[in-house]
């Protein structure tokens, strides 16, 4: 029986460990054929999530996606665990922490200023 047990658990930690994990649907970049793979999501409403990103841009939050005709709370709330917004265009986009535009502005006050361009002599001036 200890053996069975045994058998039993090794082999249930080989699933575990064999079956590949869930990776997260990115609504910014996300191709109509990867929305279907969402569970509750068939072809027209994957075309209606790709059709709103195209005519109001990207999504500012997961929560957005509701606002995309056919997403109910009831789906929304099943599919949401594997929903992000990470890695895609905006992440490179995304805008400075206060704090860097601070640290910026310092940064800016203490340089030097050089004036750009050529540089007007008056040689009358010297003599």
């Amino acid at each position: 029986m200890k053996q069975l047990f045994h058998a039993l658990a090794a082999l249930l930690f080989a699933l575990a460990i064999a079956a590949p994990a869930a990776a997260a649907v990115n609504l910014n970049t996300a191709t109509k054929d990867e929305l279907v793979a969402l569970p509750g999501i068939g072809p027209a409403k994957a075309q209606a999530i790709v059709d709103y990103r195209n005519q109001h841009g990207p999504f500012r939050s997961v929560d957005d996606v509701r606002k995309v005709k056919g997403i109910g709370e009831k789906l929304f709330l099943q599919i949401r665990p594997e929903l992000t917004l990470t890695g895609g265009p905006r992440a490179a986009a995304s805008p400075a922490k206060p704090e860097a535009k601070s640290e910026a502005k310092a940064d800016a006050k203490a340089a030097p200023r050089v004036a750009a361009g050529p540089v007007a002599r008056d040689d009358k001036a010297k003599k």
